[in-house]
């Protein structure tokens, strides 16, 4: 699943009423666009659904296979079960399932179970629920009992819904981790991650500020975030060019992992690695080199 998940690299969200829709799915526009995610949620307002549904249908006839990745994040399960229906819908990887707390996870999970395909799922935590850390523990318990553990592909952070119920919105001139999100953040980090979930990075919804939108991406790797959904095409090159492996990230990664001397702790680049603590490390780097290649300036 790791394959799968450094593929997405800066997924572009795109708002299902969007006239252009159709010619970006069929790889016409944004050519070497990784993945996208057709949003029928917070992009749109309620009356143009039935017209980024037809997108969708439209866009799904059309498209013939292709390397990028496809997602729907639906509105509700409503529209999950309509798009399940649909004739193409096998053309899509999967679907991004929006506000999801303890409560409403298993409406979804209801639905999926009348699919054969094994589509992906990208549960995204943006509810008050998020901020509590027995209600995440107790929806990590869901993930981790149901049949759908290996199906989610990762879990996503909503940035923006999460500041909206503090009322706030995001500085122009800070990255999130500079808000009281970021707390927020590292506490789901910890009680996903150990657990085998990758998470996502919240978006940055400024197209202006190109300095602060490469420091957050650096934060979010620190983090162990990866995949940052982009809001404009412009922001694509930015964060997948800061995804580039370090050249002496990668050596390190490959001594780790092929331990060719048998050592338990070596030295290399002026840094100590132990393969017992670095193991997991290394097999990630190793994986995010293969899709986004490896950063050679020196």
């Amino acid at each position: 699943m790791n394959e799968i998940f450094h593929r997405l690299g800066a997924s572009l969200y795109i708002p299902a009423a969007n006239k252009d829709l159709i010619l970006i799915a069929k790889q016409e526009k944004y050519a070497k666009l990784k993945s996208m995610i057709f949003c029928t949620e917070d992009s749109i307002i309620e009356e143009e659904l039935p017209i980024g549904l037809n997108n969708i249908n439209k866009a799904l006839s059309l498209i013939e296979e292709n390397n990028n990745l496809k997602f729907i994040r639906v509105r509700n399960p409503q529209v999950l079960e309509y798009l399940i229906k649909q004739k193409n819908i096998e053309k899509i990887q999967g679907f991004v399932l929006p506000k999801i707390t303890n409560s409403n996870i298993n409406d979804y999970f209801c639905i999926l179970n009348k699919v054969e395909k094994p589509f992906y799922i990208m549960p995204t935590l943006e509810t008050k629920e998020t901020f509590c850390n027995e209600a995440m523990r107790s929806l990590r318990k869901i993930f981790l009992d149901s049949k759908f553990k290996s199906r989610i592909l990762a879990i996503r952070i909503g940035g923006n819904d999460l500041l909206n119920i503090l009322d706030l919105k995001r500085p122009k001139n800070h990255t999130i981790y500079e808000t009281p999100i970021g707390n927020t953040i590292s506490n789901l980090i910890s009680i996903f991650k150990p657990f085998g979930f990758n998470l996502t990075a919240p978006v940055f919804e400024y197209l202006d500020n190109n300095e602060i939108l490469k420091a957050e991406v650096k934060r979010d790797l620190i983090n162990g975030l990866f995949s940052k959904s982009s809001i404009h095409p412009c922001q694509i090159d930015i964060i997948e060019n800061l995804y580039k492996v370090e050249k002496s990230d990668i050596e390190m990664a490959q001594s780790i992992v092929l331990n060719k001397e048998k050592k338990a702790v070596f030295k290399m680049n002026e840094t100590m690695c132990e393969v017992s603590t670095h193991y997991n490390w290394a097999k990630s780097i190793i994986e995010r080199s293969k899709i986004h290649g490896i950063n050679n300036e020196i």
